[in-house]
């Protein structure tokens, strides 16, 4: 009987499970997008409860449509939006509020608090992470800050925190007074309260923050040996599977993409943008505006770190254009549209819709779109929408040079928009380097199953999953670098014009 590992990808506007054969190929999969809630401008939330049934209706079925049994599945690996923070009673398994998303402003005021109290470079110097809204710590402090119930069952020592991750484990194993409260080392490594070097929870960060700790799950590896516990039969997988893999998205891209070296890197590029370098067993701390990271851990090794640029609005851009503009019908139009005119006439649209991340970090910054003429049509505006993309992921290059010393000689790529082969090849030309995209473009899920498979012996061990990885496609610069280094000025100006808007 075959057997495949399972993988829940908890993404930020939807929820896949996808099961993986030997060979690192889907055999089946169901995804279900979830409720973008905006309560108030750069206020982004999502429904906890939501999700947990999303997960199970997806689950169900690719159960149901490949009639397989529990026992066909090995084990179960978990990958996720990140920072994205839930507060849940222990008891009832109600959320005290809803998650409040990574790409939530509304702790801004608590950040700035934060850094007159205890100076930024306290936090980053712990962390690898500048105090940014974008973290966990923060919107758990605002929560507890902010929603009496939280505050008033504190004492009680059944509210707990977690990551999107977390949620869902904690429910795949028991809920109530039963599931596993844990988080791995990856997704810990992103909330503002790990120390990066020891990997446990940082007393003098929790002081700050206010977080007791009780309240935080447990820190385990990313590959875990130990299994977390297994899914109920009164889930809806109808059986008992081992759980033991979680990593958070970028890092199960990271993963997936087989980059086990230091110097590899891949960008994903999907709600957002996010750029990854494998630097090795020690962290390398960023005086260029890119975040410290953890990788990943397998069992009790070393941990693997990472070096980061994270940007905000990636594919977000192309839904904005489909869904507030109404300029496109579905965000596969975007790649006709755009080739429909040669150049940007000379347009570029900053997405700076909730400030800037890497290599900025300016939450002062909002989206513009500079250079606007009477020439200026729709066909420049998605050329614009694209090649914003591609110059972002050039400003993180550039910084990520700056900080490890060492040149981007290839980029591996992944994720929703890796399908748009104009954008690839700008983002090739862009940054004079090839472009290379796996078969299997699914690499976060990828990650998550390898995980989970390594931990149970499913795959023997990570030259395995280097055996799986194939190149699907390549694209090579063909840009002039007077005409790379002009448009690129540009860019920085149109960049410059968005500050300081709030």
């Amino acid at each position: 009987m075959p057997k495949y590992v399972g993988a829940i990808d908890l993404g930020t506007t939807s929820v896949r499970f996808v099961l993986f054969d030997k060979t690192g190929n889907i055999f089946s999969s169901a995804q279900k997008e979830h409720q973008q809630i905006f309560p108030k401008p750069g206020w982004v939330e999502h429904d906890p409860i939501e999700i947990w049934k999303n997960a199970c209706s997806v689950i169900e079925e690719v159960m149901e449509k490949t009639r397989i049994s529990p026992e066909s599945i090995d084990s179960i690996g978990i990958t996720n939006q990140r920072e994205t923070s839930v507060v849940w009673n222990r008891q009832t398994g109600k959320p005290y509020y809803n998650a409040i998303v990574w790409q939530c402003t509304r702790t801004e005021s608590i950040c700035k608090q934060l850094t007159t109290e205890a100076g930024e470079a306290f936090f980053t110097e712990k962390t690898g992470l500048p105090v940014a809204t974008y973290f966990s710590g923060p919107k758990v402090k605002w929560i507890f800050d902010t929603v009496p119930d939280a505050k008033k069952d504190m004492g009680s020592g059944n509210v707990l925190f977690g990551t999107i991750e977390t949620w869902i484990i904690w429910w795949l194993t028991g809920g109530p007074e039963k599931g596993s409260h844990i988080t791995d080392v990856s997704n810990a490594s992103r909330t503002m309260m790990m120390n990066i070097r020891s990997l446990e929870w940082d007393k003098e960060l929790l002081d700050i923050l206010g977080i007791p700790l009780f309240v935080l799950p447990e820190i385990k590896p990313s590959i875990d040996s130990n299994t977390w516990g297994s899914t109920q039969k009164a889930g809806p997988f109808r059986g008992e599977i081992p759980v033991c893999g979680a990593l958070g998205d970028q890092q199960a891209a990271l993963f997936g993409q087989t980059c086990f070296s230091r110097g590899e890197a891949k960008n994903t590029y999907g709600t957002g943008c996010f750029l990854l370098m494998n630097t090795g067993n020690s962290p390398i701390f960023s005086r260029h505006g890119l975040l410290t990271t953890v990788g990943y851990q397998i069992n009790n090794d070393r941990p693997v770190y990472c070096l980061e640029g994270s940007i905000a609005v990636a594919g977000a851009l192309v839904q904005w254009m489909r869904d507030s503009l109404g300029i496109i019908q579905s965000a596969s139009e975007i790649e006709d549209l755009a080739k429909t005119v040669d150049d940007n006439g000379d347009i570029y649209l900053v997405p700076a819709f909730s400030g800037l991340f890497a290599p900025y970090w300016r939450s002062d910054a909002r989206g513009i779109i500079a250079g606007l003429t009477r020439f200026t049509n729709k066909g420049h505006l998605a050329r614009a929408v694209l090649e914003a993309n591609a110059y972002q992921t050039r400003d993180i290059i550039t910084a990520m040079k700056k900080d490890s010393g060492v040149d981007l000689t290839r980029l591996k790529v992944d994720g929703g928009m890796v399908v748009n082969e104009l954008l690839m090849q700008f983002q090739s030309d862009i940054l004079n380097v090839p472009i290379i995209r796996p078969t299997i473009i699914e690499t976060t899920a990828l990650g998550a199953a390898y995980a989970a498979g390594l931990a149970t012996g499913f795959w023997n061990g990570i030259q395995d999953l280097t055996a799986n990885w194939l190149e699907g496609n390549r694209w090579l610069p063909t840009m002039s670098e007077k005409e790379r280094e002009h448009l690129y000025s540009r860019w920085g100006k149109a960049v410059e014009k968005s500050f300081d808007w709030v």
